[in-house]
């Protein structure tokens, strides 16, 4: 007798209660794209996000049984926050010592805050995903994720400020490289017209 097979979410929580193998294949099948945009926010080079992805899919498994099901769109949040936390992990084992970079010959602030709406999701993840570590780091935790400057610096094992000093760089490094590609937009369309 199948049990919850109406609810895609339901069946692989139940599959994953059990640890049933199939499980990590409709868990993949469900959220693959979702997490590995997750994943390449904080991972920029493919085959390292490849890797971080599979370990995140194996603790998923493997801690499966361990999972409280807590409504619609608890599974995807549970193995989001595991992706993270992989993530983290890896870049924590690549710095060896500290997530954070220091910047190279910034501005302080840009002039204006620059026009995103022109900008496609791809081209927007393509930019964060260029910021050094640190940065990429605090900004994907603090805007996407949505966490405070205090959370962050629990994570990271850093000063709020710190976390704060981080975002705001990230901020003013992003504008320019959105200023800079929408000149070199405005040169492609003046050559073509």
């Amino acid at each position: 007798m199948k049990l919850f097979t109406t609810d895609k979410e339901l069946t692989i929580v139940h599959k994953l209660s059990r640890g049933e193998a199939t499980a990590i294949d409709l868990l993949y099948a469900e959220y693959a794209p979702f997490l590995t945009a997750v994943c390449a926010r904080y991972i920029p080079q493919n085959d390292d996000m490849k890797d971080v992805l599979q370990e995140a899919f194996i603790k998923m498994f493997n801690k499966g049984n361990t999972f409280t099901y807590r409504g619609k769109g608890s599974l995807k949040a549970w193995a989001t926050r595991i992706v993270i936390n992989e993530a983290l992990l890896f870049l924590r084992q690549q710095a060896k010592e500290d997530v954070l970079t220091t910047d190279r010959d910034l501005p302080e602030t840009v002039d204006e805050e620059p026009e995103v709406n022109t900008l496609s999701t791809d081209e927007i993840t393509a930019m964060i995903r260029q910021l050094p570590t640190g940065y990429r780091t605090v900004f994907n935790l603090y805007v996407i994720e949505g966490m405070s400057h205090q959370q962050i610096a629990e994570l990271l094992n850093i000063k709020p400020d710190t976390s704060a000093s981080q975002l705001h760089k990230a901020k003013v490094m992003l504008a320019h490289m959105i200023k800079s590609h929408q000149r070199q937009e405005e040169k492609t369309v003046w050559r073509i017209g």
